[in-house]
This record gives C-alpha cells, structure tokens and sequence, in this order.
C-alpha cells in the first residue's frame, strides 16, 4: 500500500503542475495582444504629430459665415469652432468684434515654433529701428535742404540790408528808439503822437511790456500823463492800458509810479472826451485782476471820481463803461471769495487782499444804488443790459433803495412790456433762445425780487 500510496501522490502533483501552466499561458495569450496593440498606436500617433509638426498648414480664412473646415487647415485664433452635427464636419467663422481685423490674406501660417529664435526677433528689430533712423535723417536733411532753398541765412540778409543802409532792429531796440523819439525835447507834437501809437502795438506783448520797465520807458510814458496837450495824454494813456492789460509786473511798477493818482486826476478834471475815453481805459486795465490797485483805487476817492464822471452830460458812454467795470470788480471779488472756499486754488495772500477791498459798502454810501437804477433809462439795448446785471449783483446791498425807488419800478415795467414784445417776435422767427428774451428774464427777475 506505501508504494501505492506515492505513486498516486506523484499523480495528483503531475496534474496540478499541468493545469496551472497551461492556465499562465491563457493569460499571456489574452493580455499580451493587447499592450502590443496600445503601443503600435502610440507609435502611429507620435509619427502623424512629427508629420503635422514638420508641414506648414494652409490657414483658413474665416468669414462671418459658417464654412466647413478641411484637414490641416489652421484656423486664427479667435474664431468660432463647432461640430455640425448633421454633416460631422467642424465649421468656423469670425467673431462679430473682428469684422474689421481679417488681415490673413492668403498669407500661410507655419506653426513650427522654432522657425524664428529670440535673437532672430532682436535682430530684425534692430534693422528695423536703423531703418527707420536712416529713413528720418533721410527726411530731415531733405527738410533741411528745402528750408536752405526758400529762405536765406539772417547773416546774408543783414549784409545785404547794410548794403541798402536798412538796418534790422528787435523789439527792444524799436522801444528803446520810440521812447526816446518821444522824451526828446527836439521832438514835435506829432513825431512823439506817432512814437507813441507805434509803441501801443508793441506793448501789448506781455514780454515788451516787462522789457519796458528795465530800461525805464514805462515811467516816461507815465510821467507823459502830465502833459499840458490833451493828445500826450490820450496817447500816453492808449500805451499804458495795453501794457496793463492781465500783466502783473506791468501794474505792480505802474502803481509804484504814480500811475493811478495821475489817472484819476485827469478823468477828475476838464479835458476833452477822446481823452478820458483812453484814460478810462488804462484806469480798468490797471485795477482788474489787482486787488491792491483797487484798494488804493478806493482810499484815493476813484468812486466819488467815476461818479462826478458819468453824471456829466455827454458822458453817457463814459457810464456805460464804468458801470461795466464796477460790475466786474464786484463779480472778481465774489468769485475769488468762492473759488478760494471750493477749491483753495487762490492764493491766501491774494485772498486777503481782496477781503481788504470793501467795494459793495463804498458803492452804497457814494450814491451808486441810485445811479444805476437811473441808467435803466438809456435808449441802447447794450447799455440796459449792462446796468441790468449790474442791478443784480447789487441787488442784496441796495434791495431797500431799490424797493423804495418808484421810478425803477416803472421803468422796469416799461422795460417788461417792450422786451415782451421783442421776445415774441423772435420766437416766431423761431429763435427759442434770442437775445430779447434774456433780457427779458433779468427784467423778470430783477421784478420778482424787488416784490
């Protein structure tokens, strides 16, 4: 039975060994296949992107219609892409935004990244910008040359002036001469009534005007207000009221040298009309935008001055233009005031010395409350507009005279009636906006508060 028994034993280890090598191969054979299969795929797949890789596409030119895409066509970026799904084609098309922008044409697009390295763009930028500098010498020498063809060298044309005993002077040696054209003592009425008209239409260059004062032709012209001739002192007033004009410098030496004292004396004196017309003139281009001019305007008596004037009969277009500037005086004063609380953009200095000048309480006690009222009655549209806003920025210091002023109340009225009318017949000639029906408003306005 031993023997037996080991043989049987051998047996059953024989059939096991059998079946489970049989079995490791059944395995082989269905797994092997199948990662041999993955790997030929993964070879055929890295070969077609080589081939894609090393080809140039055609680009598609893409349109704001849905076109069918072929292969290996490139499309732009920013394009729209889908899959029509009833022919199974992918088709593209332009974004709204690049109607305009389709600048592919019938360029290709090679997609190999390595086709232009770094340097290669640093280089050709390079060219490009010497390129470029050449191409702008090249312009510039052309410029150049031109410029050398149409005008002649300033050294060539004084020769050539010389030649004709013409000399060519600047600005500074042409004022230099008129003053002293003007100061001489050889000179007759109408040479130094000529230097200074020449000389009004160089100083009204903000530059000659200040070259003035260095060689101290600003004071000859001043003390030229002193003149016993009527026509000196219009035109030496005509010169000093253009270089005052928004010219700082200019009226800070005119104040220092009895410039307003000797206008105010004669406006305050008998001469002829012309001349306090241009003497006028230089008095409001003196004080505007110089708030310490005008406080001396006022310590010196200007207001009793200007008063005295516009009542004088014959003076009425001297009254419109002082009512003109004490209605920008008064505006100048108020807006600083609102500029420097809004946006602090005035300076503090200049801020208190506008403060200094108490033009509205001066105005009130000179009697100016009723002289304006009473230059309501003027014939000129331009001058009731005028004396109209200046009503209203004295409205909250002469309210009370005003309400108790029976005649402003009619002629106001007046007023009313007549620019109602005018006001119509502009809106049927269909101007919603014209110039009567503002007028009309102030009227209004003026009406409305004084109830």
């Amino acid at each position: 039975m031993a023997p037996l028994g080991r043989l049987l034993g051998l047996l059953m280890a024989a059939c096991f060994t059998f079946c489970l090598s049989h079995q490791n191969r059944k395995e082989f054979a269905l797994t092997n296949p199948e990662k041999s299969s993955t790997k030929e795929t993964e070879r055929k797949e890295t070969k077609a992107e080589e081939e894609l890789d090393a080809e140039v596409l055609e680009v598609f030119h893409p349109t704001h219609e849905w076109q069918a895409l072929r292969p290996g066509q490139a499309v732009p970026a920013g394009s729209y892409v889908r899959l029509n799904l009833q022919t199974g084609e992918r088709e593209a098309k332009l974004q709204y935004e690049d109607k305009f922008r389709n600048n592919l044409k019938g360029k290709r697009l090679n997609i190999n990244t390595n086709t232009y390295t770094s340097q290669d763009l640093k280089s050709a930028l390079a060219k490009f910008k010497e390129g470029a500098e050449m191409e702008s010498s090249k312009e510039d020498k052309a410029r150049q040359a031109e410029v050398k063809r149409l005008f002649r060298p300033i050294e060539e044309l004084k020769k050539d002036f010389d030649e004709l005993n013409v000399v060519i002077e600047t600005d500074m040696q042409i004022m230099v001469r008129l003053i002293n054209k003007f100061n001489s003592t050889s000179s007759s009425l109408e040479e130094k009534i000529a230097a200074l008209f020449d000389l009004e239409y160089y100083v009204h260059q903000m530059d000659n005007a200040q070259d003035l004062l260095s060689f101290g032709g600003l004071q000859v012209v001043i003390n030229g207000l002193n003149s016993t001739e009527p026509l000196v002192k219009e035109y030496a007033a005509f010169v000093l009221g253009a270089a005052f004009s928004s010219n700082p410098k200019v009226q800070v030496e005119a104040i220092e040298g009895g410039a307003l004292q000797k206008l105010l004396v004669i406006l305050a004196t008998e001469q002829p009309l012309t001349a306090k017309k241009k003497v006028l003139f230089a008095l409001c281009s003196l004080l505007r935008h110089f708030p310490y001019a005008q406080r001396q305007f006022l310590k010196l008596g200007g207001l009793q001055v200007l008063r005295s004037l516009v009542q004088e009969k014959g003076t009425e277009v001297l009254a419109v233009r002082v009512i003109t500037l004490l209605y920008d005086l008064v505006t100048e004063k108020m807006f600083a005031e609102e500029e420097a609380e809004l946006t602090q953009e005035t300076s503090p200095e200049k801020l208190q010395q506008y403060r200094q000048v108490h033009l509205l309480p001066g105005l009130r006690e000179q009697g100016w409350c009723e002289i304006t009222a009473r230059l309501l009655a003027l014939p000129e549209h331009d001058a009731r507009e005028k004396v109209l806003q200046t009503l209203g920025v004295l409205l909250t210091t002469c309210q009370d005279r005003y309400r108790q002023d029976p005649q402003l109340s009619r002629t106001l009225a007046s007023l009313q009636a007549e620019y109602q009318t005018l006001a119509s017949l502009e809106l049927q000639d269909g101007e919603d906006e014209g110039y009567f029906r503002e007028l009309l408003g102030s009227v209004d306005s003026l009406l409305k508060e004084l109830r």
